[in-house]
């Protein structure tokens, strides 16, 4: 066999093998480029996740005691020392990451007096910092930098950010005394100290400043005659000076983990690598990073992503493969003839499948190389997935081949019937496939999906349904057009009776199951994507059951009545939240002995008036609307878990818990899995109704507020928080405490927008439309290639009624009713195993990950019906355009003479 009539062959049924170099070309490059785009847009996302954080969330920071060092030369000589054998000592995987260190000797803050602070009457403290290679890292201003040289009885030489000075009436040359305070405000141990220069950053966001207590802010005072806190910068040798003369220090080497530096396909190792540092630091150090919560998010959505991807990709690739094998179907049927005519001139059994192997393998390498090259262009990092590449292309290679020898060779027998009573053989297969699509949904809800990794059985389980659901539409398939057909057999004209006579006659077994395969695959999506974004409303709304909430510390009572007179506003209630309550089993706080658990103070009919303004869907249990101030414990709803261990303890009908210092009675009304403003992942709380508390001398005090309004001006809230802060501190209900923090706002439409915006949301995105395309495309496609498999003897039949009289319009009728059931049962069945599969599969995707913890709930789309419609529209007009098309490249006499079914 010669490999020029290997090319002849090619060259003459060049159409046959092109359809199959494209397929080929397809399946290639989708498994080179589509995980190199995921990675990409996991990249990506990780990046702009931690780049989202503040930086020194990406520190990992070991820091001693206050220590008092002996030796006059330990103080940052050891520091350094210290420094390089802690990155040696970090596992390989985070030491790689670390791009930016820095480590810094302290001498806590000791009080400082002097001239040009007694004239504004300023009480400071100032605190002593070491710190390698400032200078590089700021410019001089004023003066020069403390000298390293070190001279006996020389005045402590500092130097302080320029701002830091101005604000506290220091400039260089400034005279002062450094000492411990007594209670009378003198000082003891004093020594001399000079402000050598003044500096400033070069790039305050530069992490050198990022140490705390931090050197280029003023840390303000808590209370009247508390002083300010500030932090200078003093020389090696000053510091040892200090560490000699007994004066403790303390130490801090800081390593920041470089947001371009972590791999988004190493999460794992980089998460075990942080645990790893925390369980095997020394004892004689404290270790603080707080990098691992926001990889450990991003890693729980890049894996749900990258499981459902998977199941997408077996879906696309198993229609794929559909599609090769019909297209593989009709090649070999169309020389059929050919094929025949070499085993009647003594060709061996295997002679055709010999030669379409040879033709193969001029073929589908090449398109495979050329797919596979198109896959490297993708912009990511590559998979090793070259193995399944090559084993795709040697599937592909022998589809024709294996349909070769499927060619049968004696008589030509009707293929355009679908048996009603099915082969022993055939029907032993249909039943193997339901079975083994049964089990394989049985061991998925048993075993689940292990997120982030892909298991061949439970991964396929869709393609399995999707081939079971499409068996039984088969067998289905005939019975109603019979009927149909025996109905329009009665009736005026022949384009009813021909059309669904042919309909039901034909042989539509493997394009149907592809066809169900694509559709399938898009509609699971569409129904995830529309699940998974109905859970992110409810998410937005659990975290804000409002238009926006305010939250802070405690805001005094007037702070409501100073919201409702912003523009916009048009509801208000007050929110309290504790965590980690203790019960307790009577009024003296006889300790119930239930786990701790979070309290939440509501104020029923507000929240329901807030709810309602905000058109925010929040049943409010009856029980915290109805309740009202009288004798007997409060009604509570409580989580299920407290409910039990209340239950368990014989205190369901009576507890006591502790709000604000205030302890009150309450017992349980009713149990909720969850409530708005608490975690998704809380499990133990107690809500009891504001309004129906008890009078105290003493009344609890709003942390929250929820506001509705439209619009809403989130700084104007922002500022009426922060005065509703600092007049309930400032009207002396909190003394001796540190100045309040800001407050933060958050509206409902901002949380919704970063759900669905962050971390690996790229690439879930990704998933979605890509199987939707993707799967309603290769739909059409197999639509076409049905259609194409009985174009020829369709031909005939119409050509001969053509010759009978029938019209052009008669003849486009008849071509409508006979391909109107195959493709709405079809599209129907794809679009119902479409709707199916998100109830057996949602369980275990784990995509709550992209909801904040919020179960992702499928139901029933309306929309899905439209979907449906429109694609079958598009799908029927499709499958008649090409039809037609088809027709036309044949001429009737020609279509007469082919007195074969081919």
């Amino acid at each position: 066999m010669s490999v020029g009539a290997a090319v002849r062959r090619v060259r003459a049924y060049g159409g046959q093998f092109l359809l199959l170099a494209v397929l080929t070309l397809v399946v290639t490059l989708l498994i080179s480029g589509v995980p190199r785009l995921v990675n990409r847009l996991a990249e990506q996302g990780l990046r702009a996740q931690l780049n989202s954080e503040p930086a020194a969330r990406r520190d990992i920071s070991y820091t001693t005691g206050v220590v008092t060092a002996t030796s006059r030369n330990t103080a940052l000589a050891g520091a350094a020392e210290r420094f390089d054998r802690l990155a040696a000592e970090m596992p390989p995987q985070v030491r790689s990451a670390v791009t930016e260190r820095w480590y810094n000797v302290d001498s806590p803050a000791a009080r400082v007096v002097g001239p040009d602070l007694a004239a504004r009457n300023l009480l400071v403290d100032l605190g002593l910092r070491g710190v390698p290679n400032i200078q590089g890292a700021s410019t001089l201003v004023e003066g020069a930098w403390p000298s390293e040289t070190y001279v006996p009885d020389r005045p402590i030489e500092v130097a302080l950010d320029v701002d830091v000075a101005g604000k506290l009436n220091l400039r260089a040359g400034s005279q002062l005394r450094i000492g411990n305070a007594d209670d009378k405000g003198k000082l003891s141990d004093a020594a001399p100290m000079v402000v050598s220069g003044l500096f400033r950053p070069v790039d305050p966001a530069n992490g050198i400043w990022d140490g705390l207590p931090q050197l280029l802010r003023i840390i303000e005072p808590p209370g009247d005659g508390q002083p300010f806190v500030i932090v200078g910068v003093v020389a090696q040798s000053a510091l040892n000076k200090r560490a000699a003369a007994g004066w403790p220090v303390q130490y801090n080497w800081r390593y920041r983990l470089g947001a371009d530096r972590i791999d988004a396909r190493e999460l794992d190792p980089m998460i075990d690598g942080l645990q790893t540092m925390q369980r095997t630091r020394p004892q004689d150090l404290t270790l603080t990073q707080g990098v691992d919560v926001p990889l450990r998010a991003f890693a729980a959505q890049v894996n749900a992503a990258r499981t459902l991807l998977a199941v997408i990709a077996a879906g696309v690739l198993a229609t794929l493969a559909g599609l090769i094998v019909l297209a593989a179907s009709l090649a070999t049927r169309r020389r059929r003839s050919e094929f025949v005519l070499l085993r009647a001139r003594g060709g061996a059994a295997t002679a055709g499948a010999r030669r379409s192997l040879a033709e193969s393998l001029l073929v589908v390498p090449v398109a495979a190389a050329l797919g596979w090259w198109l896959g490297t262009l993708f912009p990511g990092d590559p998979d090793p997935t070259t193995p399944y590449a090559i084993a795709a292309t040697v599937l592909v290679t022998l589809a024709l081949p294996l349909a070769t020898l499927a060619v049968p060779v004696g008589a030509a027998a009707r293929h355009d019937l679908i048996r009603v009573r099915p082969s022993a053989g055939r029907l032993t297969v249909e039943v193997s496939l339901l079975l083994l699509a049964g089990l394989a949904a049985v061991l998925l809800r048993r075993r689940g999906l292990t997120l982030g990794e892909v298991d061949p059985l439970l991964v396929s389980v869709p393609v399995l349904l999707a081939v079971a659901a499409a068996v039984l539409a088969l067998r289905a398939y005939p019975w109603p057009l019979l009927l149909v057909s025996r109905l329009a057999a009665r009736t005026r004209g022949s384009v009813a009776f021909l059309g669904t006579a042919r309909a039901g006659r034909s042989a539509v077994a493997t394009p149907l199951v592809v066809v169900v395969l694509a559709i399938g695959t898009a509609a699971f999506c569409a129904v995830v994507a529309a699940g998974v974004d109905a859970s992110r409303e409810r998410a937005a709304e659990q975290i804000v059951p409002a238009d926006a909430v305010i939250r802070g510390e405690r805001f005094a009572p007037d702070t409501i009545d100073e919201l409702g007179r912003l523009p916009g506003v048009r509801a208000v209630t007050r929110v309290l939240y504790q965590s980690d309550e203790r019960l307790a089993a009577d009024e003296i706080g006889t300790d119930a002995r239930v786990a701790q658990t979070d309290v939440l103070l509501v104020d029923g009919s507000g929240l329901d008036a807030v709810a309602r303004e905000s058109e925010v869907d929040l049943p409010v249990p009856p029980t915290l609307l109805a309740a009202r101030p009288g004798p007997g414990p409060l009604p509570a709803i409580v989580s299920p878990a407290v409910a039990a261990d209340l239950a368990k303890a014989g205190l369901d009908d009576s507890a006591f818990i502790s709000v604000q210092g205030q302890r009150y009675e309450f017992r349980v009304a009713g149990t909720e899995e969850g409530f708005p403003l608490l975690s998704a992942s809380t499990s133990r709380f107690v809500i009891l109704p504001w309004q129906a508390l008890p009078e105290r001398t003493t009344t609890p005090v709003a942390t929250s507020l929820l506001v509705a309004g439209d619009p809403l001006d989130a700084e104007a809230l922002r500022v009426a928080g922060d005065q509703g802060q600092e007049r309930y501190q400032r009207d002396g209900a909190v003394t001796g405490r540190d100045r309040p923090l800001g407050v933060t706002v958050d509206t409902r439409a901002d949380v919704r927008r970063e759900l669905g915006n962050g971390g690996a949301n790229g690439v879930l995105a990704f998933g979605f439309v890509a199987g939707a395309v993707g799967g309603t495309v290769l739909g059409l496609l197999a639509i076409a290639f049905t259609v194409l498999a009985g174009a020829r003897a369709r031909g005939q039949v119409l050509s001969r009624l053509r010759t009978l009289g029938l019209s052009r319009r008669q003849w486009r009728g008849l071509l409508l009713v006979e391909l109107t059931p195959l493709v709405a049962v079809s599209v129907l069945t794809g679009a119902l195993v479409g709707a199916v599969l998100p109830l057996l599969l949602n369980p275990v995707l784990g995509l709550s990950a992209f909801t904040s913890g919020v179960p992702v709930q499928v139901a029933f789309e309306p929309s899905l019906v439209a979907a449906v419609l429109a694609l079958g529209a598009v799908a029927l007009g499709f499958a008649v355009a090409v039809e037609a098309l088809n027709n036309r490249r044949l001429r009737l006499g020609e279509v007469l003479r082919l007195g074969e079914e081919s």
